[in-house]
């Protein structure tokens, strides 16, 4: 199931992309990422409230350590789409995109490095024709 919710992802993040890149015509970028947030935020509480989950409230019972992380998770985020949305306003979408893919290779580096997660030659070489294909798609 896995597998379809990442492809699921993935398109959802190319209509982002184009999306984004149409409404920043005539609207500052900073600006569209706060209404962005906002938007998303509200949809995460319905679909949350819809699915049950603030049932029993099982988040007071987070330690420390799991808000911290969280809180740490959301700062990256935004500056995630800080950083995206400055981009797509100037940008080409195709490319803004490929450079943003490139998370793919950061991830594949930095689970290895924090989470033990293997990393043989496959997910290396892998890499590194990410890389390769998103230079290629930037440098068009």
């Amino acid at each position: 199931m896995w597998l379809l919710y990442a492809f699921l992802s993935a398109l959802m993040a190319a209509l982002v992309a184009i999306f984004a890149k149409l409404g920043l015509q005539n609207l500052d970028s900073t600006l569209a990422t706060t209404i962005r947030a906002i938007i998303m935020a509200g949809f995460l509480v319905i679909v949350s409230v819809f699915l049950k989950k603030f049932d029993g409230f099982s988040i007071i019972g987070l330690g420390s350590r799991e808000w911290l992380l969280i809180l740490a998770a959301g700062i990256a985020g935004a500056l995630s789409w800080l950083f995206y949305f400055f981009a797509l306003k100037t940008g080409q979408a195709t490319g803004v995109v490929a450079i943003d893919r490139l998370s793919i290779v950061f991830v594949v580096l930095l689970a290895a490095l924090f989470l033990g997660e293997a990393l043989g030659w496959k997910a290396l070489l892998g890499a590194l024709l990410m890389v390769a294909g998103a230079l290629l798609i930037t440098l068009h």
